[in-house]
């Protein structure tokens, strides 16, 4: 039995009550509805900036009707103090996803992420303490690697930042560290690597890649490549990403650190629009376009400190997240 299946068959036995702000986000609602099918209490909190009602309408149908009753929701803002506050009233564990994400965003509005991931990111740490909460999960980000180029990447070992995305979860892990050496709280960061799967958002200027180009292909629309197509990312499906999640605000041995979030396999752009041409039964081509300022080339993660301090299992490849994501955007 893997650590995952232990803790989830405890949590089922010992309920908890978490706080999961971005609540109606893409990875903010599949945390929700596994928390709420392992019989958990569960608080959301939401601004709707990024997210939407239909998730977690989503969510509440894939439940049951006592689940479903475990479940708060509460409209409001994480770069407001008070709403944070109402939030985290009674809550054991905090799951952090609420943020601006997108490097392209971070620089046509500097201000604009900063609000959310890094004041928002104080609030939310704020109440988390004066509620007494037990710990704070935190999404942290890949892009705070900036321009290493050592492979894979590890967790001791950062470069230069190059956007303002970057900067805004750098501070967020700095402030932790802080919060954690002086206020004895406990807090877990968790650096994303390029997440996908159901209810990520196709639409928009900074949609995601793997949502954007499948609809697209599935539309016959022209899809386009930053660069020659030779750029790398470490893909996620979103259930791994709920494994660590959870598996970090209870594991004894993770408080006070940061953890890669990934599979730990490298898949370049080229490849990755092959396997969805392949899926959604496109022949188009990509456009090649030019590389877009504050991009990484190349991002691949080491998961072994996740392996060894959460017992971290990936459940889920790039090539079976998408079979099970594809059909999602094109049915």
């Amino acid at each position: 039995m893997t650590a995952y299946e232990k803790l989830q068959r405890a949590l089922k036995r010992r309920p908890r009550k978490w706080l999961v702000t971005g609540a109606a986000g893409f990875i903010g609602s599949h945390l929700i509805e596994t928390l709420l099918r392992l019989n958990q209490r569960v608080v959301g909190l939401d601004n709707f900036a990024t997210g939407y009602a239909a998730n977690l309408n989503n969510v509440r149908a894939n439940v049951t009707a006592a689940q479903s009753r475990a479940f708060r929701f509460i409209e409001g803002d994480i770069t407001n103090a008070k709403d944070c506050q109402r939030a985290c009233r009674g809550v054991e564990l905090v799951l952090h996803q609420a943020a601006l994400g997108s490097v392209p965003r971070s620089f046509a509005d500097p201000l604009g992420t900063h609000a959310p991931n890094t004041t928002g990111f104080l609030n939310v740490l704020q109440a988390a303490r004066k509620a007494k909460a037990q710990r704070v999960v935190y999404a942290s980000s890949s892009s705070v690697y900036g321009d290493i180029k050592s492979s894979p990447k590890v967790e001791l070992i950062t470069g230069t930042l190059l956007s303002p995305y970057a900067v805004s979860k750098m501070v967020n892990e700095l402030y932790a560290q802080v919060f954690s050496s002086g206020y004895g709280q406990e807090l877990v960061g968790l650096r994303y690597f390029n997440v996908f799967g159901a209810r990520q958002d196709p639409a928009g200027t900074y949609a995601a890649v793997i949502p954007r180009w499948t609809q697209e292909l599935f539309c016959g629309k022209q899809t386009e490549i930053y660069g020659d197509g030779k750029t790398s990312r470490d893909f996620c499906y979103v259930a791994n990403v709920v494994q660590v999640n959870l598996l970090a605000a209870t594991a004894k041995a993770a408080a006070g650190n940061v953890y890669n979030v990934a599979v730990g396999t490298r898949t370049t752009l080229n490849e990755l629009h092959r396997q969805l041409r392949k899926l959604t039964g496109s022949k188009a081509k990509p456009v090649y376009q030019e590389f877009r300022a504050g991009d990484v080339r190349h991002s691949l993660a080491s998961i072994c400190a996740a392996t060894r301090d959460l017992g971290y299992a990936p459940t889920h490849t790039l090539e079976q997240g998408l079979a099970l994501t594809v059909p999602w955007f094109v049915l």
